[in-house]
């Protein structure tokens, strides 16, 4: 037990002082305190290679299997509950525009999720899929360019 502790601190992948101290940053009315805690937050991010930007709603602690290795996720982006977010994933603004991602989703490695979208509740996006427009609740996406289907 102890081991495995240890093992996936020098990893990167135990994650949760990152998101106590998120979290933490999200509720406090304090500027000076908000600064200090978004670098230590940003120290901590850089240290496992991803970026969450202050701002970005995040429901819940998500799900990432291989820890916030090449995360990134806009300052202006929201994250339902119960979601899995692989590695590399980018879910990225353009002109201050970000995805609002619904509950339950899964988002495959390497994909990337860009512009003022939403990706509907339980919603799959398959492994290197680029997306930049909504995608319906229960549905995956596959591919390049990316395809939806549709589950009935």
């Amino acid at each position: 037990m102890l081991r495995e502790v240890i093992y996936d601190y020098s990893l990167g992948n135990d994650l949760r002082r990152f998101w106590r101290l998120f979290y933490r940053r999200e509720r406090t009315k304090s500027r000076f305190i908000r600064r200090m805690l978004s670098f230590l937050i940003n120290r901590s991010a850089h240290r496992h290679g991803g970026y969450i930007g202050q701002g970005a709603k995040i429901e819940g602690i998500p799900s990432l299997p291989h820890g916030l290795h090449g995360i990134y996720i806009s300052r202006y982006a929201s994250v339902g509950a119960n979601c899995r977010i692989y590695q590399g994933v980018t879910i990225g603004e353009v002109d201050g525009k970000a995805p609002t991602i619904g509950e339950g989703c899964l988002i495959g490695a390497n994909a990337c999720i860009i512009g003022g979208i939403s990706v509907g509740k339980n919603s799959k996006i398959g492994a290197g899929a680029v997306v930049a427009k909504d995608v319906p609740a229960n549905s995956t996406v596959v591919a390049a360019p990316p395809r939806i289907i549709v589950r009935g």
